[in-house]
């Protein structure tokens, strides 16, 4: 993944944006083609030993072919805007488009069987704990005979992460005017990507003040 130096963040914030996004597209190679799923995404463990579990269905070939060839690459969108030249305060800009997204390269593998109930329970929990104060769903809630047929109807794989890489492009290359206008501009136009990225430049442009208000006491 190409990353300008000004829109680099460090491996903990990637890792965060990984672990609250959970979804992603998992890309593994089959004879020089590359092949790829959208699948929700857990995220275990810290530094060296962080994995990412997910699982695929098992008539979905991308499982036979991460067994054959295990390095893998997970591209994690978040949101994303374009941004109009108009917008700057400054003259003689050009269109652009800011956005969030990560690169995560690892080896996967797939789970032995007997994992897969504990694979899907933890991470059903997981989401559902993201709609409380409802009462997580979990698997009890199940037949036995429907939890059998789903669990053989999944392939659950475990990624060892050996790299993380993720561009945080929100206007850090711009004056501080400048941002806030296109901050601006993108809560006035309103779509869900907008906002989203208006929120992400206002959230950095406050904590670089705090930054610069602590190293002038």
């Amino acid at each position: 993944m190409y990353v300008n130096a000004a829109f680099k963040t460090d491996d903990e914030a990637a890792w965060a944006f990984v672990a609250e996004r959970g979804f992603g597209s998992v890309v593994a190679v089959d004879a020089g083609r590359p092949v790829a799923s959208q699948v929700p995404l857990l995220v275990v463990g810290e530094g060296a030993s962080r994995c990412i579990e997910f699982h695929l269905a098992r008539a979905n070939p991308l499982h036979e072919i991460i067994a054959a060839a295990p390095q893998v690459t997970v591209i994690v969108a978040g949101p994303d805007a374009y941004i109009s030249p108009d917008w700057y305060t400054s003259e003689d800009q050009v269109p652009t488009w800011n956005y969030i997204a990560a690169h995560i390269g690892g080896i996967a593998k797939p789970m032995e069987r007997a994992r897969a109930h504990a694979h899907v329970e933890k991470m059903s929990l997981a989401f559902e704990a993201r709609l409380a104060p409802k009462k997580p769903w979990s698997t009890s809630k199940m037949t036995e005979r429907r939890l059998a047929m789903m669990l053989a109807a999944i392939v659950p794989i475990e990624i060892e992460v050996q790299s993380i890489e993720a561009s945080f492009k929100l206007s850090q290359n711009k004056t501080v005017s400048d941002a806030y206008e296109v901050a601006r501009m993108l809560e006035w136009r309103g779509g869900a990507g907008e906002r989203a990225i208006a929120q992400a430049i206002q959230k950095r442009l406050r904590s670089e003040k705090a930054r610069e208000k602590a190293g002038a006491v």
